[in-house]
């Protein structure tokens, strides 16, 4: 990993760390301070890529060059930036977990300065990844037992952030993606039909979807709403009929009233003996509108769901935070007004019924009842295991979104459950308090 994917702040911190040979072990904690209000739960997400990119974290002989030549580092620095390597321990909630506000979703344990340089790298993939996993998850539980396709790509910010939508929304269940690098990368199911220009290209309709259908007859979906909608239906209906198409068939309705025309699609394919034909729709969906259409009686098999869930619309960040919580075996606090937070290594302590969450310590006993979230992913500065197939992440979210409170599932407004902290937890931060206190702050 290229070491200046980092503010500069974070160099220079470590390097004035380095001069003074504060080399001592250091906690920091990553968390979301608070859901925004149409979130009920968070879905833990970016920690691989954060594995992925540290195992190899270094600067280079160009990266020094640039930190001496444009910002005026000193040799000293330079020196020790070449042997800098990520050393530490990450604990983390497995990806595809739930997760909720105020309680650390990773932290970090290792010398003060390599556990410093890691913060930007770790927020900017932690917050985007679990910003999308929990926008994706809520269209997955509008959609109910309703295939979710994935069509961001070409809206998302970036390309990069294509292929981790793809990878963060199939891990909550959507059934495929229009992202054929990400489906290939990841073994996903890779889906497509066709763009209204296919059908505009041709001299008319019925000779678009006499096209595509004998181009490739065993996944045809035709985009019936170019020019008239239920004439488009017809028209495909009867192509189908022409070439005896069978398979995996469909039709995609992309605008006008998706309940109204669901429905009357749904009948005339029905009254065509075309009962095994699926309905797609999509147009600017979220889980939203797809909870509308649900409950507007469309009749509909598979929905595909693109910009609004890509860049997740209508909350496209969440206030995440990287804090120091311990150092050389001291704990440490902020005490800024409002943004205070809990000193000491940590550990949460999950109820499964009925559902809660416990924030304690690293190293108090388990609460009977109760199982640990955070997990070693890496210790000194090695992955311990490979990035799981998704397979196993998707079966770890439902496992943790059927036990989830309904309120906190719910889609208009939902109810976030509240992590506690233990008892042990809660003394230590009085005495941390006092100690400060007795300092002259706070």
């Amino acid at each position: 990993m290229n070491a200046l994917l980092t503010d500069l702040y974070e160099l220079n911190m470590a390097a004035s760390y380095l001069r003074r040979g504060m080399t001592g072990t250091a906690t920091f904690s990553l968390f979301v301070r608070s859901l925004p209000p149409a979130r009920g739960f968070l879905v833990a997400a970016g920690v691989e890529s954060c594995l992925d990119l540290v195992t190899d974290l270094r600067f280079d002989d160009d990266d020094i060059r640039y930190l001496r030549d444009m910002q005026g580092f000193e040799a000293r620095d330079l020196e020790a930036f070449r042997r800098l390597r990520f050393t530490g321990d990450v604990w983390a909630i497995p990806e595809g977990r739930i997760a909720l506000a105020g309680e650390p979703i990773l932290e970090v344990t290792g010398p003060l300065p390599e556990a410093q340089l890691v913060e930007t790298l770790f927020l900017n993939q932690v917050t985007f990844e679990t910003t999308i996993a929990s926008k994706a998850a809520r269209c997955v539980i509008a959609a109910g037992d309703r295939d979710v396709v994935d069509f961001s790509f070409r809206r998302t910010q970036g390309i990069e952030a294509g292929i981790d939508v793809a990878r963060v929304s199939s891990m909550v269940g959507f059934a495929a993606t229009s992202n054929v690098e990400a489906a290939r990368r990841f073994g996903l199911v890779a889906a497509g039909t066709m763009a209204h220009s296919y059908v505009e290209a041709f001299a008319d309709e019925a000779a678009a979807f006499r096209a595509f259908a004998q181009d490739f007859p065993g996944r045809a979906t035709f985009l019936v709403d170019t020019y008239d909608t239920i004439t488009g239906i017809k028209r495909a209906i009867a192509i189908i009929k022409e070439l005896g198409l069978s398979g995996r068939l469909g039709i995609r309705i992309d605008s006008g009233d998706l309940v109204a025309l669901s429905k009357r699609g749904r009948r005339i394919l029905d009254q065509a003996g075309l009962r095994d034909v699926r309905i797609f729709v999509s147009g600017g969906l979220d889980e939203t509108s797809i909870d509308q259409l649900v409950h507007g009686g469309a009749v509909v098999d598979a929905f595909g769901v693109g910009t609004r869930m890509g860049v997740s619309a209508d909350h496209p960040y969440l206030d995440t935070a990287y804090k120091l919580v311990s150092y050389e075996g001291g704990p440490v606090m902020k005490l800024s007004r409002g943004k205070v937070t809990a000193p000491g290594r940590k550990q949460v302590f999950r109820r499964t019924r009925p559902f809660a969450d416990l924030v304690g310590l690293y190293d108090e006993q388990v609460p009977a009842g109760t199982e640990r979230l955070l997990e070693p992913m890496m210790i000194g500065g090695s992955r311990r295991g490979a990035r799981e197939p998704i397979g196993e992440t998707r079966a770890r979210f439902k496992a943790d979104l059927d036990r989830l409170p309904t309120g906190a599932r719910s889609v208009s407004s939902p109810r976030p459950p509240v992590a506690r902290s233990t008892a042990a937890l809660r003394q230590l931060t009085q005495e941390t308090r006092r100690r400060l206190a007795g300092l002259g702050f706070g």
